[in-house]
């Protein structure tokens, strides 16, 4: 294992492009978490690069010999997580026909990514919380005591922090995790760095298929610098791959962008909105300002996210026909998730 500090890194060794003042922040707290042993929390949207950022912490580390293991906690349902992190014994549950290791041994003296944390369950989160501090735990169905030298990196597309306070995640857990916290920033906010990941991608889908698209037409990247990006740098990626696909010359024209990147705001709104009794409080908002009444309402925020979420899930569900494998895909989320966002909502749809 090696023992000596890391002083440097290329971040494009490890993917992260960009150079933007909040990018060299991220690179900055990365490069002095990964020399320690302490947990590490990364927070931000989905499709902000966390998983990257974990990665590059792992083999910046003093662990980097030992084993990284990755583990998407929202992708799998509550009564296999629970033997997929800590292992199980032969005959504890009806399909454990043998004995099998968990993630957490199989990470032993190297790390450990816990994804979507916040998808966890209260009695797991008491386990995860007892393997932080006591670094130890017992495989499902057996009374043995497995001692584990792991270190832990958890990711979460919600903030933690309102998670606890709404009681949906435990306060002594987060204070394990949220050690040495990373805040990733969405791709909004580091808008100098959308024409070097555009370039960056269409090299790399570029040499993928066989292509030479190597130019970029400034409108194109007007529109794209313009774009909010939802879907952050995963959005973009799909985007330029897409664009790489259907291009006939070597030039990225606007002809090649979605609708939802070249249409003005009208339309864009259009595309996404259909009129709806939820509406009402979104279009008060977007078109007339608030008024004074909801000015002075200090659930107006919630109100309005809990608006715009709700009906952004009825359209993908819409145009999924009510399939939440396609519509979770679509949203850039895992379909546990969009379950729970669905419930929350009120909204229905067939299980695939």
């Amino acid at each position: 294992m090696n023992r000596l500090p890391t002083t440097h890194f290329n971040p494009a060794e490890f993917g992260l492009i960009g150079q933007s003042a909040v990018m060299q922040e991220v690179y900055r707290l990365t490069l002095k978490a990964a020399s320690s042993n302490a947990s590490v929390l990364l927070l931000g949207d989905t499709g902000t690069g966390k998983e990257l950022i974990a990665a590059a912490l792992h083999r910046l580390s003093p662990r980097n010999t030992g084993p990284f293991v990755r583990v998407n906690c929202g992708a799998l349902p509550e009564s296999l997580l629970d033997s997929e992190l800590f292992g199980h014994v032969k005959g504890s549950f009806t399909d454990a026909l043998r004995d099998r290791t968990g993630r957490f041994e199989a990470a032993t003296g190297g790390t450990i990514f816990l994804d979507e944390i916040n998808s966890t369950s209260k009695t797991l989160q008491v386990k995860l919380l007892r393997v932080l501090q006591e670094r130890e735990f017992e495989r499902v169905g057996d009374s043995r005591t497995v001692g584990v030298d792991v270190r832990v990196i958890a990711a979460s597309n919600v903030d933690l922090a309102n998670e606890v306070a709404e009681g949906r995640f435990r306060e002594d857990l987060f204070w394990r995790l949220n050690v040495l916290p990373i805040h990733l920033p969405p791709l909004r906010r580091r808008k100098d760095d959308i024409e070097r990941l555009v370039q960056h991608f269409l090299a790399h889908y570029s040499d993928v298929n066989g292509r030479t698209l190597d130019r970029i037409q400034p409108e194109a990247l007007r529109m794209l610098v313009d774009y909010h990006w939802p879907g952050n740098v995963r959005e973009l990626q799909n985007y330029i791959e897409r664009a790489v696909v259907l291009a006939d010359g070597n030039e990225l024209t606007t002809a090649l962008l979605p609708q939802c990147v070249t249409g003005d705001a009208q339309d864009a709104q259009a595309a996404v909105f259909r009129p709806t009794d939820d509406q009402s409080l979104i279009r008060e908002f977007v078109f007339n300002g608030i008024s004074k009444a909801d000015r002075d309402a200090t659930d107006l925020h919630e109100r309005i996210v809990s608006a715009v979420e709700k009906e952004l899930l009825a359209q993908v569900l819409q145009a999924t026909n009510g399939t939440q494998t396609k519509a979770a895909a679509r949203l850039g989320i895992n379909r546990n998730t969009l379950y729970k966002k669905m419930k929350e909502h009120g909204l229905d749809a067939p299980d695939d």
